[in-house]
């Protein structure tokens, strides 16, 4: 078995490894299931056919204003192809050039570089039209939207408040806290004011037992976020669901939950991997671009830890391959991640005073992460900041061979190992034998 070559993903190419003497691997991978070929096709096919709404060249009309929130480029949805087929729709409508605004959903991320904007978007589009990104922490930019039942202050971009027509691109997968992403969230969150991504990714939701991975219902951070769709008014969306390639496996359009529930109904067929033990070590692949940096490549560990049961035992260790040549993320919500980690004495530290006291927005990926390194380690392979690894409390190691051995060191040779090459697009479940 030692002899054995495994592949995981390392920026945009990926690392080669061989396990140990003794180790034994299990490999978790989303199910196999071809993409759709004439992607075009299947997107127009979509918005000729939405769920639950009139195609949009038939909700629109002329002289109205539109504003479409798409995804920053931290997620791979593939707005290039979303965004036009939409744009294309509303210029059939009637809907004036002018009359329509692009708004980058970047939440609490830093704003987004006129390049990424092309990227995401085509140069074309950019040149052609008003693009934004959303400005969480500048209050004239603001509207408010009130208070959920569940207490939750809304404030979302006045881009996205003040339009006739709002529309929302994304993409639908196993997502930390809302269970699945995709759906409302490029609005309720991507365009939201810092106060609903506080209180949303505060302790009190974040210990919450209802906010798992995949899991939707009794979810009190989904139930925040749907209720901030409908005070928005979002009346549509153009969502994808991807296999780990980021090919396109489905596209659906129209009314946003129904929309969004077609893909979470297929998309749990997709990501969602049985499994029949825990295991002593994980190895998770994330892969350009979200593992640029540590804030976003440590959604993996905890991906894998808080899936319905964690996948690793206690004690156990996440290797995680990650370049990290931003650091930790030049966002306020990275910086902030940074800061509560590097500063903390110790993980029971950042707990107690998450409890205590809350923290911002960002600062929840400290919170999170110090769950997991309550109970497991982490260690962080190929970053090009070893030295901030180890001050955010988890283990650099330059190599895989180095990070097996350290693994080893602590656990012995005789290890299962779980190897997962797309952490964040497999959802193991811990279930009985067949």
């Amino acid at each position: 078995m030692e002899n054995i070559s495994y592949k995981i993903p390392y920026s945009k190419s990926s690392l080669e490894f061989v396990l140990l003497s003794g180790m034994k691997a299990d490999i978790a991978v989303s199910q196999d299931i071809h993409p759709i070929e004439d992607v075009p096709l299947a997107i127009q096919d979509a918005l000729n056919h939405p769920i639950g709404t009139p195609p949009l060249r038939e909700m629109a009309n002329k002289g109205d204003r539109v504003c479409i929130v798409f995804t920053d480029i931290t997620r791979a949805s593939p707005d290039h192809l979303l965004v036009p087929a939409i744009l294309k729709e509303l210029e059939i409508a009637g809907v004036n050039d002018q009359d329509i605004t692009l708004l980058c959903g970047i939440g609490m991320h830093r704003p987004s570089s006129l390049d990424e904007k092309d990227i995401k978007l085509g140069k074309d589009i950019v040149a052609r039209y008003r693009v934004i990104d959303n400005e969480p922490q500048n209050p004239d930019a603001l509207v408010d939207m009130g208070i959920t039942p569940g207490g939750v202050p809304v404030f979302l971009h006045r881009a996205v408040v003040e339009t006739d027509l709002l529309i929302g691109t994304g993409i639908v997968e196993p997502h930390q806290y809302a269970g699945y992403s995709g759906g409302r969230k490029t609005v309720a969150v991507g365009a939201a004011g810092e106060a609903l991504i506080a209180h949303t990714h505060g302790p009190a939701f974040i210990d919450n037992p209802g906010t798992r991975l995949g899991q939707i219902e009794g979810n009190p951070f989904h139930e925040a976020i749907s209720e901030a769709a409908r005070r928005a008014n979002l009346r549509f969306i153009l969502n994808v669901v991807l296999n780990d390639d980021k090919h396109i496996l489905r596209v659906s359009a129209g009314e946003p939950e129904l929309t969004f529930h077609d893909l979470v109904n297929f998309a749990k067929t997709v990501y969602e991997v049985p499994i029949y033990k825990q295991f002593d070590i994980a190895i998770g692949g994330v892969g350009f671009p979200k593992d640029a940096n540590l804030y976003q490549a440590s959604r993996a560990p905890s991906y894998l830890y808080f899936a319905p049961t964690p996948v690793i035992r206690p004690g156990g260790f996440f290797i995680i391959p990650a370049r990290c040549e931003e650091g930790a993320g030049a966002g306020v919500g990275e910086q902030r991640f940074l800061a509560a980690m590097r500063d903390a004495p110790d993980i029971q530290f950042i707990l107690d005073d998450a409890r205590r006291n809350g923290y911002p927005p960002g600062q929840q990926r400290a919170f999170v992460m110090a769950k997991v390194l309550e109970n497991t380690n982490v260690i962080i392979v190929g970053s090009e900041c070893p030295d901030l690894i180890a001050d955010c409390k988890m283990i650099p190691a330059a190599t895989m061979q180095e990070a097996l051995e350290i693994a080893s060191s602590s656990l012995g040779t005789n290890c299962d190992v779980l190897i997962v090459p797309h952490a964040m697009q497999t959802l193991p479940v811990l279930t009985h034998h067949p």
